[in-house]
């Protein structure tokens, strides 16, 4: 009995010292002392030759060594583990790594960024506001004074904190903030998100995204005004199509036209986007109006300028042939994928 118990304190210090920094470590450790042959069962093995009344007392003995060497094996089996993550151990790096899905940028960005690209090369700077404005950034500094009817044109979402503030309704709202700062000339193009109260549809949706142009000089004329936009144009969309100017209305500029272009989704030939006319209306634009430079304190008398501005969703829908304004909204990886190539 004695003999025994020592033999048991012997194991319980083997076990005590062991070391595993490796699985087949972790393993032969096991396999040594809790395995079918291993030392556990060699020496549980000796109960038949404990006395009847020393039976119980040795008993606990072995269940004790037992579990202090499952718990040993456990231990060891987790450390193995951890540093085989730490170091590498077991996995080959020689293998290729798992492919990345390629992003790319959002129609619309791609668009954007190509035409503040176009503008910059004519000398354009970009210029940014906020998105929430007051009523005189974005309606009476443009010559839409209180019951305008013009205001109607726009369906406007109001803050219900302030009926002074509104989501800008388009980002004329920037060009009156670099006029009020009285640095001329002034030459800019205004991108960013605008908002209106619009049923959403293929045609329309409740926010869509801007770009407007403004220069500010002595003896601008509209033939600049023309060469500029002509030149835009044959810069995003080539050489083969029809352009035309079409005499509008606008609060702020005057004279005023909208600049159409050839359909590029039907060749002129008619469709549901050109609303088979064979012409799409892609801007408006004119000269600006006198009474907007002398809200901002600028001689109408000296200066003199244009101004035009563009949807980006328009743009982009001409450029790549969509027919619904609500796939730039919709997050649908199937439609985003296609222009990864043109990033």
């Amino acid at each position: 009995m004695e003999e025994l118990l020592q033999k048991i304190e012997s194991f319980k210090s083997e076990i005590k010292n062991a070391i595993a920094t490796t699985s087949e470590e972790a393993e032969a450790f096991r396999i040594k002392y809790l395995g079918t042959k291993g030392l556990v069962k060699e020496v549980m093995g000796e109960m038949k030759n404990v006395a009847t009344d020393k039976r119980r007392e040795f008993g606990q003995v072995l269940n004790e060594f037992k579990l202090f060497a499952e718990e040993k094996f456990e231990t060891l089996k987790a450390g193995s583990a951890s540093a085989q993550t730490e170091t590498g151990d077991g996995l080959d790096l020689s293998l290729p790594g798992d492919a990345l899905p390629l992003g790319s940028r959002h129609p619309i960005s791609l668009v954007r960024n190509q035409i503040v690209s176009i503008f910059q090369r004519l000398g354009f700077a970009v210029a940014e506001g906020p998105e929430i404005e007051d009523d005189w950034h974005n309606f009476t500094a443009l010559n839409l004074p209180e019951n305008h009817p013009a205001r109607d044109m726009q369906d406007t979402f109001y803050i219900s904190q302030n009926p002074d503030w509104l989501l800008r309704t388009h980002t004329s709202s920037v060009q009156v903030r670099e006029m009020e700062k009285g640095k001329l000339p002034i030459r800019i193009i205004c991108p960013g998100r605008v908002y209106r109260n619009e049923t959403i549809s293929a045609r329309a949706h409740c926010f869509f995204h801007q770009v407007e142009g403004l220069y500010i000089a002595e003896n601008v004329s509209f033939a600049d005004l023309k060469q500029t936009l002509y030149f835009f144009v044959q810069e995003m969309f080539g050489k083969d199509f029809k352009l035309r100017f079409r005499p509008s209305y606008f609060p702020f500029t005057e004279p005023s036209a909208e600049m159409d272009i050839s359909c590029l989704i039907c060749g002129g030939s008619g469709c549901n986007v050109c609303k088979h006319t064979g012409w799409v209306e892609i801007l408006g634009c004119g000269m600006v109006h006198p009474n907007l430079l002398e809200n901002c304190g600028i001689d109408s008398n000296k200066y003199t300028g244009f101004a035009f501005g563009m949807g980006i969703e328009r743009i982009t829908m001409l450029k790549y042939q969509i027919k619904d304004l609500r796939l730039f909204s919709e997050n649908d990886v199937r439609f985003l994928k296609q222009f990864t190539a043109a990033v």
